[in-house]
């Protein structure tokens, strides 16, 4: 039986943590684009993501998924439509203690839904603060119906990112089951 690979992508605003999610359980160094942060206001961080971050985890013998970071800044936007292409799912991350992201981290999920109709879920990363929201709070913060899954998550912790990335991939294997039609026989 032959390989199949699954394109997911992370996305999220600028330090959401989806370079440390990427990091957390790629099976080789990831690629990276980070560059140093030559001014910034309030330096939350010293490096920012320019163009993608790019991992790889092999689930079974028979299953890949790379994980394909995007920047978070607005300024490089154009690379989200590039690295949404064939995309079979996303996950947004979401900083749980920054709740002034939380506006722009729900224009990004509408800008990859828009992109490809594609599962995706929401990761309410840095739950490990202790000013971290509450999960349901980022729901009613984001504005979104209980049918999309918002898990909790620490993307320095490898079972954490695992986590998340199986409740997606679970989603992308349901809706790939709901399209296969069924074969007929001769």
């Amino acid at each position: 039986m032959q390989t199949q690979t699954v394109k997911i992508v992370i996305t999220g605003p600028f330090n959401a943590g989806k370079t440390e999610f990427i990091r957390s359980v790629s099976e080789i160094d990831v690629v990276s684009t980070e560059r140093k942060i030559t001014s910034a206001p309030e330096k939350v961080k010293e490096t920012t993501t320019v163009a993608m971050d790019f991992g790889r985890i092999t689930v079974d013998n028979d299953l890949v998924l790379f994980l394909f970071g995007t920047p978070g800044q607005k300024r490089f936007d154009f690379m989200w439509e590039i690295l949404s292409e064939g995309m079979l799912g996303f996950i947004v991350m979401v900083d749980s203690a920054r709740p002034e992201t939380f506006r722009e981290a729900r224009s990004i999920l509408e800008t990859f839904h828009a992109y490809a109709p594609t599962p995706y879920l929401v990761a309410a990363n840095k739950q490990d603060l202790y000013d971290a929201w509450d999960v349901e709070d980022i729901r009613v913060a984001l504005r979104l119906d209980s049918s999309v899954k918002i898990l909790p998550c620490t993307a320095t912790k490898k079972s954490s990112v695992k986590n998340v990335l199986l409740e997606l991939l679970y989603s992308i294997l349901a809706e790939m089951d709901k399209h296969e039609t069924p074969q007929e026989l001769p």
